[in-house]
């Protein structure tokens, strides 16, 4: 199993003065698969990308990519790996294609492989008809897209990006799923940091995150599974109202918001049912309607974080 995983932690700690960043994060990541380190601001997984680029070093514990510790064989590592920031960090006043020729210089590569690789990645990119546009008058998805090439530029076997979709639109979102899906396909290992639910979904495995540490780490479904009780939907006439009542109904064990309806964890759902109506109803709250669901990630996540902090002492 040790030659299966690429990245392996063990207790990796980082604090700044008297914050603690990462907090005793241990996990491995399988090669070739796209893993999602998901979770809130704050929760570290900058840090930790951070990190497993041998960017930082730990204030505790240790981590390997490849086989090489971040401490002791930055330089092996970083020959491996390609690390796209949050942040647009590419040359604005220059075009496509001389920032694909900047990155091209960085990592030496010369003759005729420079050009093809260039050119294939304009075309991956979708970007060719805009190789002569100045990077600053890209739109934001384009942007991430050209990040994204520039981090490609010399074959990494291991990809780090942190929260690239950030603040993109829905379609250029969709759009630049589809690309690391085809390098998801090629074997490339993905290391994606993103606060949205709807992208945690399309990982192999998630870890999720919350002030620095490691809640769990597993499939999608295998942690939509971990929800506790049966989820009901109902969209009654007075959602706050209903909200405050149904948190207090006996058989319930949580409820949350999500637009105009609620979404209620029950331990019974044959019970709860049998009582929506009529408990509602007593308090002069119409019910449109309520059927049972399945849980999405964001619904367990929130499931996983409230029960892990009703469980500290």
């Amino acid at each position: 199993m040790a030659d299966e995983w690429v990245i392996e932690t063990e207790g990796l700690t980082r604090t700044f003065k008297k914050v603690t960043a990462v907090n005793n994060l241990t996990l491995q990541i399988k090669r070739g698969e796209i893993f999602g380190l998901v979770g809130p601001d704050g929760a570290g997984k900058t840090t930790t990308i951070r990190l497993l680029a041998a960017i930082l070093d730990p204030t505790g514990g240790s981590a390997k990519v490849d086989g090489f510790d971040t401490v002791a064989q930055p330089e092996p590592i970083k020959r491996r790996i390609g690390y796209m920031a949050q942040r647009f960090n590419l040359y604005g006043d220059l075009s496509v294609w001389e920032n694909l020729n900047f990155f091209a210089d960085v990592f030496e590569m010369t003759g005729t492989e420079r050009q093809e690789r260039i050119e294939m990645l304009l075309n991956f990119a979708r970007l060719t008809e805009f190789r002569d546009r100045h990077a600053a008058h890209l739109s934001g998805g384009m942007q991430k897209k050209l990040a994204l090439a520039c981090t490609l530029i010399h074959t990494p076997d291991i990809i780090y990006l942190d929260e690239p979709t950030t603040g993109v639109d829905p379609v250029s979102r969709r759009e630049f799923w589809d690309i690391l899906t085809d390098l998801h396909l090629q074997g490339i290992t993905l290391v994606v940091s993103t606060p949205y639910m709807d992208e945690a979904e399309r990982c192999s495995r998630v870890g999720l995150m919350y002030q620095g540490g490691l809640v769990v780490c597993d499939t999608p479904e295998a942690i939509k599974a971990m929800t506790e009780g049966e989820l009901i939907a109902l969209w009654p006439s007075d959602l706050r109202r209903a909200h405050d009542i149904l948190l207090g109904t006996e058989g319930v064990l949580e409820v949350q918001t999500y637009g105009d309806q609620l979404r209620l964890f029950a331990r019974d759902g044959d019970d709860i049912m049998a009582r929506l109506q009529a408990t509602l109803t007593e308090h002069n709250i119409q019910l449109a309607d309520a059927r049972r669901t399945s849980p999405r990630m964001e619904e367990a996540f929130i499931s996983l974080i409230r029960r892990q902090m009703n469980e500290k002492p």
